[in-house]
């Protein structure tokens, strides 16, 4: 059972014992969307109904370091001050792995003062989800997950590959949308899709994509804030149940070589609070000024925001020309070779869908950074490009072809800092370089190759 919007800590005190939880996994993404914090039994966590963390425990880089120095400790108090955490009630669940009654709830970020904590990922979503409150606006997303099966891999020298399914033998050809091949893996899916019911996950359609041993799950469109959650949560339950039928889940953006890279789509639209119209259609079902605004502030500010959409060095390997990942900031209707896409749907339905995404991605981040970007097109009236009627991948590159490039654009872009927030631009971008340059201290098996005995 999932506690509701409304939920107070009585209720969730309620929920707990209903449950006989006995241990509360108190959890923080961290920027990478990591899950960190602390496990408390139940006694202590009733009785402190939060806890400290330091601050910059969701301000470190996917390896774990911090820089040094420089305009990070702008942002992070060099004294290593403590952040208050506090449980948001209505991201309570069951861990349905857990061996005794264990629950998991989500924490936001605050400091002594009892203000947000601006670098918090989640604290980043949700203040850009209060602009469009101010503006009478609902944002509504709806996710589309993609994920690879592979074999167990402790060795990271070893170069990934598909798993064994249960006819013994691991996919060698493409199988987009087959049935048999996901079928081949009924009994992970059959534990994944009872840990969701459990945790009353808003998990949607299961599919096979292209890739050998590549998935995609849809989430039901919902409200941003609760559907990042979601994802936070479906990322560990992949991963957790993998592991137990002797596999790895992964969500890196292009595990393996010579296969399509993993992307999370993320549709989104409008609904007017006050009417409950969908903002990107006319009364006469014809496409609003809104809805091209939208996609002109997608085409104008999604190079700016590419380091968050595409946070790590392995991201702009899915990056390329006819790969099934766009290369371009083009919209058409319909059309999966353009970055936006707009699907043909009813009026009351009218969405766009930003392609551009990896599944590396933090999902609060990336779901903050593409509202950002359709809000700031519809304040400043952004009019898009012609639509693109033809085949994209035959254009240019509009993309950065790097996490270096799109760090320098991020950086240059003030009107996306004054909406995410300075303070989390500035930590973000720090982090980043920081695990830009762990990446170049290693020496690639390409280079070994082609350059120790040619240059």
């Amino acid at each position: 059972m999932v506690v509701r919007d409304n939920y107070t800590f009585s209720e969730l005190e309620q929920w707990l014992n209903k449950n006989r939880v006995t241990e509360i996994e108190c959890l923080v993404p961290d920027l990478t969307g990591v899950a960190r914090g602390k496990i408390l039994p139940r006694e202590k966590f009733t009785e402190d109904r939060g806890m400290r963390l330091p601050e910059a425990v969701v301000a470190m880089g996917v390896t774990g370091e911090f820089p040094e120095e420089g305009p990070y400790y702008d942002v992070i108090n060099p004294t290593d001050r403590d952040m208050h955490l506090r449980p948001d009630p209505t991201t309570v669940r069951i861990v349905p792995w857990a061996t005794d009654p264990t629950a998991q709830v989500i924490h936001d970020c605050f400091d002594r003062d009892g203000t947000l904590v601006p670098f918090a990922p989640r604290s980043v979503l949700r203040r850009v989800c209060d602009l469009y409150a101010a503006e009478g606006w609902d944002p509504v997303v709806a996710p589309e997950l993609e994920f690879y099966l592979v074999d167990r891999n402790t060795d990271p020298d070893v170069p990934l590959k598909a798993p064994i399914g249960r006819s013994g033998r691991a996919e060698t050809s493409r199988q987009a949308y087959s049935i048999d091949a996901v079928n081949e893996f009924d009994p992970l899916f059959e534990d994944v899709y009872a840990y969701c019911e459990k945790m009353e996950l808003n998990v949607d359609t299961l599919i096979h994509e292209v890739g050998a041993g590549q998935m995609e799950i849809n989430f039901f469109h919902a409200h941003p804030l609760g559907l990042a959650d979601e994802v936070f949560f479906f990322k560990r339950t992949v991963r957790e149940a993998a592991m137990r039928h002797g596999m790895f889940a992964t969500f890196m953006a292009k595990p393996i070589a010579g296969e399509p890279g993993s992307a999370m789509h993320i549709h989104q639209s409008l609904v007017s609070q006050a009417t409950g119209r969908n903002l990107f259609s006319n009364e006469d079902g014809s496409p609003s000024q809104e809805f091209f605004w939208y996609i002109g502030g997608l085409q104008k500010y999604i190079p700016a925001a590419m380091a968050l959409f595409a946070p790590y060095v392995n991201s702009y390997r899915r990056l390329v020309r006819s790969n099934a990942a766009p290369i371009n900031i083009q919209w058409g209707t319909d059309n999966r070779t353009v970055g936006i896409r707009s699907p043909v749907a009813q009026p009351n339905a009218r969405r766009i869908e930003n392609r551009v995404i990896g599944a590396d991605a933090n999902p609060y981040v990336a779901l903050a950074a593409t509202l950002a970007c359709g809000y700031l097109g519809i304040k400043n009236r952004l009019e898009p490009t012609p639509e693109c009627k033809g085949d994209a991948y035959l254009g240019e590159f509009q993309l950065p072809r790097s996490l270096g490039e799109a760090l320098q654009l991020l950086r240059a872009e003030h009107d996306l800092a004054a909406v995410l927030g300075e303070a989390f631009v500035t930590v973000y971008t720090e982090v980043k370089e920081i695990e830009h340059a762990e990446f170049m201290k290693v020496i690639s098996p390409w280079e070994r190759e082609h350059l120790l005995l040619h240059v």
